[in-house]
């Protein structure tokens, strides 16, 4: 999905991906041989071509900076795939082909895990490469009808100049939240000497909502009975309950996104609650590891409430991907492969505002 939001100005020279099926679906909508389906522990210098490129951007495993996660943190199994990706960038500095500029992708846990030294190891880990860091919280709500922050850490060499514009003095509220900021204020004093306050317009006003993004007639889910869209609802505190009757009694056509979440029943024993919200936007998409994680809709057509899965198209949808992207048959596989990705247009977005001037700048200043 980082693919599909760079293209068409960025040429691909290398991918890679430990999973067989999500590499799968790669292949089968890029149709190239520049992905390595490998773990990225496997990677050398001897398998990347032989260039120094513009842009390395990585999306490493968030499970252990989750806050659903163990808690971890970058040494964790999972997102400890970071320091195999970092010596994959060591070994190119090392090799005089220092990509210019790194972005990598991750969840805003990443800024408070081990109390904030997770994200400062971030920082000085490519600090010690060469490079100046700036991070920007992007919510993809802005692009897409679902609620999705995500963390940007955004790296260029410590020796390339800057053109005006692309940073500024301090934080702004439009990227930089209040855990940022703090995560900030964690960092050594060498480490804030070089940081980088980007700077970046923001996008225009988002037209679509989640009512826009339904299938009417889906075909990798089917329509709940009566009696589960009944138990649905009998699911919900007082205070759901009431957001569904006010969507009947308005009269016309609502969509909500619903999460099945654990919560302390009257006894204080753990009970399964549904929690619906009618902002036409959704809740975040995660990877599917149990029932509980899939989300659910709930089409209120006056007096009619059916419910359902979210379609496979529609977390494509949710992630800024055409319907002309291929998506894996089988229903998991393609929920999981939207659910671990990163929305599309939010990547467009950075690469036009913030990457691809960036480029061009450090190129003229070169080469004069």
């Amino acid at each position: 999905m980082a693919r599909a939001g760079l293209t068409p100005e960025w040429s691909c020279a290398f991918a890679n991906d430990f999973d067989l099926k999500k590499s799968a679906t790669y292949r089968s909508n890029w149709l190239g041989d520049e992905l390595l389906t490998a773990d990225v522990r496997k990677v050398t210098l001897v398998d990347l071509p032989a260039i120094t490129p513009d842009l390395v951007w990585a999306s490493f495993p968030c499970q252990d900076l989750s806050l659903a996660g163990g808690g971890a943190g970058l040494r964790g199994d999972r997102s400890g795939a970071f320091w195999p990706f970092w010596s994959i960038v060591q070994d190119l500095v090392e090799a005089d082909r220092s990509p210019t500029i790194i972005a990598l992708e991750n969840v805003g846990g990443a800024l408070t895990s081990h109390r904030g030294r997770d994200f400062s190891a971030i920082v000085a880990a490519f600090s010690k490469l060469g490079y100046r860091t700036g991070a920007m919280v992007i919510d993809a709500e802005l692009f897409v009808p679902q609620s999705r922050p995500r963390l940007f850490f955004i790296c260029v060499k410590a020796d390339h100049p800057l053109r005006s514009g692309f940073t500024s003095d301090g934080p702004s509220d439009a990227w930089h939240t209040p855990s940022l900021m703090r995560a900030h204020e964690m960092l050594g004093v060498d480490l804030q000497r070089d940081w980088i306050w980007w700077a970046m317009d923001p996008p225009r006003s988002r037209k679509t909502g989640l009512i826009d993004i339904i299938e009417e007639h889906p075909t990798s889910v089917a329509w709940h009975s009566s009696e589960e869209t009944s138990r649905l609802l009998r699911m919900m505190v007082p205070l759901h309950r009431r957001k569904v009757d006010r969507a009947v009694q308005s009269g016309r056509r609502h969509v909500g996104a619903i999460y099945r979440r654990t919560r302390p029943g009257p006894d204080g024993e753990p009970i399964q609650r549904a929690e619906v919200r009618f902002d036409d936007v959704s809740g975040c998409l995660r990877t599917p590891t149990g029932g509980s994680s899939r989300q659910l809709l709930l089409i209120v057509d006056g007096n009619q409430i059916r419910s359902r899965l979210i379609s496979a198209r529609e977390t494509a949808r949710l992630m800024g991907l055409p319907d002309s992207y291929l998506l894996p048959a089988r229903y998991n596989e393609a929920y999981h492969l939207t659910g671990d990705g990163v929305v599309a247009p939010l990547v467009r977005h950075l690469s036009n505002q913030l990457l691809l001037p960036l480029i061009q700048g450090i190129r003229a200043r070169i080469a004069a």
